[in-house]
């Protein structure tokens, strides 16, 4: 469990950073290749703090899905058997956000926050996507400095120039290049999707229930596409734009309307009476605060030992506004960075991840956003649209309308993005906060579009990312418990408020 929680704090810092077709693929020849008996040897998990009922198998694929013959790769794979087999119904797959999550510890984590009629009823499954430990690792071998947040994500300098970025993705487009292998290339949403189905008919299910979070909701979309006649009931939560002509890089510039959404909700904590962080009397203070003190620190940054950069500049300070929007329980990480910041001084510098659990997160990253779909390469084109972005939208400063390294991606996509379509059974329920700083809500309303008769959304009234059994919303909770429990999912679209 040690190990899990590294990655997971390492896909915390590393994986918001890189980041939320014409017609619809058929469905692959390979979906049914393997037996459909139980394929796997599960053994004891390594690792501390693991439910002692959890257990770990490994399932090897094939890399390159065109070639199924040729080299093969692990997938490691976790399971807490249902508790009640006499009742069992099937398998419950939990996948992960990112890219570049795991989900490997989620049965004996998250997952047991369940009820107990879901718990009862299915196998809890986790995996370890390909290119993340324990399953068969990708590395970019980047430099420490290119593992910080400020500069994965794709900040302009503070006169909005561009030029350090496009150079960034270069240096790391190369290093990826030079470093990651043969598998480097073949990182991507379809080949997880397919590898979940390798792990589906080794688990010998002719169908997956499913419960993906972030990214992990494209995922399942892509899944319940792919292979509609493998999907039993699928909560997407927490839900990512599927414009299969941005694919990632519409994700990141959802940033600029989730940033909108969110920030004011931070300001009515921040200027509220009897806040320990309090940083304004009143609410409509703290933007043009934040501001203020983005814009000095880009002209003065202070030095900050320890942490990477070793500086508090503009960048680091609207970095930290987009993680900690993330969940109103960040919120103070923000206010005492503002509050040091006014003050000419810095916090103790914040805890990292080993640079090993980066560089793993940070291939598997930058592989899938660069595979799924081709970005464009004119550096003039980013120029104006993140000047666009700056205007328009001052809080993120053109970040997500910036170049990145997929810009300078050597590797053109091997297939087409997935185009969602409302073609396939009704088996999917969606979830969303209404204030989602990474996954907003206006992309989720295009995912419900897309998916058309094929699903409903329940949209809670709540700040935050990451909406079932995250929030206390008793109404959001016991629609999505009920449907898994059940199958019985409301006739139309609802809100919890």
């Amino acid at each position: 469990m040690k190990q899990s929680r590294t990655l997971r704090a390492a896909w915390l810092t590393v994986s918001a950073a890189l980041l939320g077709l014409a017609t619809p693929l058929s469905v692959s020849p390979h979906a049914t290749a393997a037996p459909l008996s139980p394929a796997f040897h599960w053994t004891r998990c390594a690792g501390d703090g693991l439910d002692p009922r959890q257990q770990c198998a490994s399932l090897k694929v094939p890399m390159d899905y065109a070639d199924p013959g040729g080299r093969t790769i692990d997938i490691a794979v976790s399971r807490i058997p249902a508790a009640e087999p006499a009742t069992r119904r099937g398998a419950l797959l939990l996948i992960p956000g990112g890219p570049g999550n795991t989900s490997l510890a989620d049965p004996s984590g998250k997952a047991q926050k369940l009820p107990q009629a879901v718990r009862d009823q299915y196998d809890l499954i986790g995996f370890a996507p390909r290119g993340l430990a324990p399953s068969t690792t990708a590395d970019c071998g980047l430099r420490h400095a290119d593992l910080a947040m400020s500069t994965l994500r794709p900040w302009p300098a503070p006169d909005g120039s561009i030029t350090g970025n496009v150079a960034t993705a270069r240096r790391l487009a190369q290093a990826c290049a030079r470093n990651g292998g043969e598998l480097i290339r073949h990182i991507s949403t379809l080949d997880e999707v397919q590898d979940i189905d390798r792990i589906r008919a080794a688990l010998g299910e002719q169908r997956l229930a499913a419960w993906g979070v972030s990214y992990g909701t494209y995922v399942g979309a892509v899944y319940s596409q792919r292979f509609p006649q493998h999907t039993d009931r699928v909560v997407l939560d927490s839900n990512d734009d599927p414009d299969p002509t941005l694919v990632e890089r519409g994700w990141l510039h959802a940033y600029e309307h989730g940033v909108e959404d969110t920030f004011p909700e931070f300001a009515l904590w921040a200027a509220s009476a009897g806040n320990p962080h309090r940083v304004a009397a009143t609410a409509d203070e703290v933007r043009p605060l934040f501001l203020r003190l983005a814009a000095r620190l880009d002209r003065a940054p202070l030095p900050w030992p320890g942490a990477n950069p070793p500086e508090l500049n503009g960048n680091v300070l609207r970095q930290t506004m987009l993680d900690s929007l993330y969940a109103p329980s960040r919120f103070p990480v923000l206010a005492e960075l503002m509050l040091a910041a006014r003050h000419g001084t810095v916090p103790p510098a914040p805890n990292q991840p080993p640079d090993q659990a980066l560089q793993n997160l940070a291939a598997v990253s930058i592989g899938t956003i660069c595979n799924d779909v081709a970005w464009p390469a004119s550096t003039a084109d980013y120029r104006t649209a993140v000047a666009e972005s700056r205007r328009r939208y001052p809080l993120t400063a053109g970040m997500p309308r910036n170049t990145m390294v997929c810009a300078a991606w050597p590797y053109p996509p091997r297939r087409p993005p997935v185009r969602i379509t409302g073609q396939g059974p009704s088996d999917i329920l969606l979830v969303q906060n209404a204030r989602d700083v990474a996954t907003p809500l206006s992309g989720a309303r295009r995912l419900r579009r897309a998916l058309g008769a094929r699903a409903v959304m329940v949209t809670v009234d709540a700040t935050g990312h990451n909406a079932y059994l995250a929030n206390g919303n008793a109404c959001g909770d016991r629609t999505v418990s009920r449907f898994l429990a059940t199958g019985q999912r409301p006739d139309r679209d609802m809100y919890c408020p």
